[in-house]
């Protein structure tokens, strides 16, 4: 029985279990049916199709001009490649600006996508919006700290928290987070004695980026721990390979060889039986006498 056939989809129950059993749950975030398929094969517990595919997959420089028709079609391709592997939608901007819109576009995911999950972002202020799509009955997770759909109110990609008040602030989002009854949350790029301080206030577990070892899992982007996406390398990115190194040797291999015209050689090309091919170029000579 092959490694995808044995792997089991984690449950809501078994991750928001996870912050009393102590199993780190890993998330990676994947934007298309083929690093989805790497990460099932690899264990990851949760595939997140995350809005920065707006950047690694569509060259934009940031996740705003996500839509939600790009979400669904990018999250149908990872529930494909990981049909045994919990896929969590993320809710692009302006998407759950209001209780009707946000029940409409997480339905989306669900029945569109078939996600097992969605996650808007904001704390306090979206308190209202997780509600209203917990009691509807859809799973929802949310995203506090750097928060990319507000970063121009943030003048930019700057860490959060780094003020005891500052600090407070993610603290009752976080609160108001797990008080809508949702099942995770996710810090970014807040410090990791900040972050560890309020997951060990919290009764649901938390998700890190940029967050340090003190969360209850950790997230990072495929496309940057392979080193797909090189356009710039965030600090709290490990590279676990280098793909786009790999990829571009390959191609320029791939350009030399045909420039030389070493390639297709005949391992690379399909025959054809010798007594055909002669009756085809009788009938190619007799076609030009006509």
């Amino acid at each position: 029985m092959s490694q995808e056939s044995e792997k089991k989809k984690r449950t809501i129950t078994e991750i928001r279990d996870s912050k009393h059993t102590g199993e780190k749950m890993v998330y990676t975030s994947v934007p298309d049916y083929t690093s989805a398929r790497w990460a099932e094969m690899a264990g990851a517990d949760v595939c997140v199709v995350g809005d920065s595919l707006a950047m690694v997959a569509h060259g934009h420089k940031s996740t705003i001009p996500a839509t939600m028709d790009m979400m669904v079609m990018h999250a149908g391709a990872v529930r494909r490649g990981a049909p045994n592997t919990f896929v969590l939608g993320c809710m692009p901007y302006q998407s759950y600006n209001t209780v009707d819109r946000a029940l409409a576009n997480a339905s989306r995911f669900m029945q569109d996508a078939d996600c097992d999950a969605v996650k808007p972002q904001g704390g306090k202020s979206q308190a209202h919006i997780l509600k209203a799509l917990v009691d509807a009955g859809i799973p929802t997770a949310s995203h506090i700290g750097l928060t990319p759909h507000t970063i121009a109110m943030f003048g930019g990609f700057k860490i959060q928290g780094r003020t005891a008040d500052a600090a407070m602030k993610i603290l009752e989002d976080a609160f108001a987070i797990q008080d809508a009854g949702c099942f995770m949350l996710e810090f970014e790029a807040v410090p990791a004695k900040i972050a560890t301080i309020i997951s060990k206030q919290l009764e649901i577990p938390t998700i890190g980026i940029g967050a340090g070892a003190g969360t209850d899992g950790q997230i990072l982007l495929s496309y940057d721990l392979l080193g797909v996406f090189t356009d710039f390398k965030p600090k709290f990115t490990k590279r676990y390979a280098n793909l786009t190194e790999v990829a571009v040797d390959g191609l320029r291999r791939y350009v030399e060889e045909v420039k030389a015209g070493q390639f297709p050689d005949e391992e690379h090309s399909y025959g054809v039986n010798d007594e055909e091919c002669e009756k085809f170029l009788s009938m190619v000579e007799k076609r030009k006498q006509i």
